[in-house]
């Protein structure tokens, strides 16, 4: 079984990344279920809210290498991210790069993202959220994540949402639907790494 954590990469009132992140794990699920490659038994999803999560800015005395956690929101934050195979960002774009809550929490943690692949659903304005996926791309390097190919971009995101409901189409979904088989081979490739 391969675990996939979804990452909303947004905590500002009024973002529109949860409901994003809601779409594309609704979006894996239906790719596992219905590709022949086990149903229920292929991935279990963790979607975690930056929001919700809460984690302070880092506060952690150590090096995230060492390991030596002296927080109890670290020590949780590590079993999760731990607990993962592959992992999913929903990535908004804030002046040309991404957000600090995300920077935040994944610099909270280093061992834990090795040999894992990521893929980033950026979205945004004109662009689609891509230089923010861009600026992130060295920081996920440099954790030892493994970008897969298929990374969703969705431009002008405020036509997309009706109600507060973010409202993808085919195209993106077809998308998704590549980078979650990407991420579920990619990740059985690095297992023995892990």
């Amino acid at each position: 079984m391969t675990r996939i954590m979804i990452i909303v990469g947004s905590v500002r009132p009024g973002r529109v990344g949860l409901s994003v992140a809601e779409w594309v794990r609704d979006r894996i699920q239906e790719t596992l279920h219905g590709d022949g490659s086990g149903g229920g038994d292929a991935a279990s999803l963790d979607l975690v809210d930056l929001a919700e999560l809460n984690l302070p800015f880092l506060d952690e005395p150590h090096h995230p290498v060492k390991k030596a956690y002296t927080k109890p929101h670290t020590v949780a934050w590590s079993e999760r991210v731990s607990a993962a195979d592959a992992v999913v960002l929903i990535s908004p774009e804030y002046n040309h790069s991404y957000s600090p809550a995300l920077k935040n929490a994944l610099d909270f943690l280093y061992t834990e993202w090795a040999h894992k692949p990521v893929a980033v659903v950026s979205y945004g304005g004109a662009s689609a959220g891509t230089r923010g996926a861009a600026a992130l791309a060295p920081v996920l390097a440099s954790v030892g994540l493994v970008k897969v190919a298929a990374n969703p971009e969705i431009n002008f995101i405020g036509t997309k949402m009706v109600d507060g409901v973010f409202q993808g189409d085919d195209k993106l979904a077809g998308t998704v639907a590549a980078m979650t088989r990407m991420l579920v081979e990619t990740s059985e490739a690095l297992k023995p790494l892990r």
